[in-house]
């Protein structure tokens, strides 16, 4: 089995969380927020340790490791539970105009899934990349901070409420 996609305890990695079909879901500001909350507990609780992150429109880019546990274990986690949450969110949303297209997305997206009862939210992978090396680290920091910049969503990365670049950004990060 390849080594170029796996999680060992002691390291730092680089990983995207991608919705299904790049679905632009984190556009509504309730959405990203349960995904800034719970990366939040996760930190508090189950001991990740986050140095960089932006939640994008489609995907969640993040630098972390973790203190305690496993990572492989804190990212199933996470998945399972905002993935239900979120689903959770856009049904019982009175305002959600995207709604029927969005649970019709989610259930198609199921169906090549088994496990799972009526939605996928989540890509099943994550593709880890281990930053083992200081100058990548810093390129990817570079890269996740800069994301929205490159995507034309605002023009200074500071401005992006939902990144580490944002100096009053909810989460509080590990010192690398």
């Amino acid at each position: 089995m390849s080594e170029k996609y796996k999680i060992h305890p002691e390291g730092v990695f680089f990983i995207t969380l991608t919705v299904v079909g790049w679905i632009d879901i984190f556009t509504r500001r309730e959405y990203a927020d349960e995904i800034v909350a719970n990366l939040d507990y996760c930190s508090k609780v189950k001991g990740l340790q986050i140095y960089s992150y932006c939640i994008m429109p489609s995907h969640l880019h993040m630098i972390c490791s973790v203190e305690r546990g496993s990572l492989s274990d804190i990212l199933r986690d996470f998945k399972s539970y905002t993935a239900k949450r979120i689903i959770s969110l856009v049904e019982s949303s009175p305002t959600e105009s995207r709604k029927e297209w969005l649970l019709y997305l989610f259930r198609f997206f199921k169906e090549k899934i088994r496990h799972n009862k009526e939605y996928q939210f989540w890509q099943q992978h994550n593709h880890p990349i281990d930053l083992t090396n200081a100058k990548i680290f810093q390129q990817k920091v570079d890269y996740i901070e800069q994301n929205p910049v490159m995507a034309g969503l605002v023009t200074d990365a500071t401005y992006y409420a939902f990144s580490s670049a944002n100096p009053d950004n909810m989460l509080i990060l590990a010192e690398v």
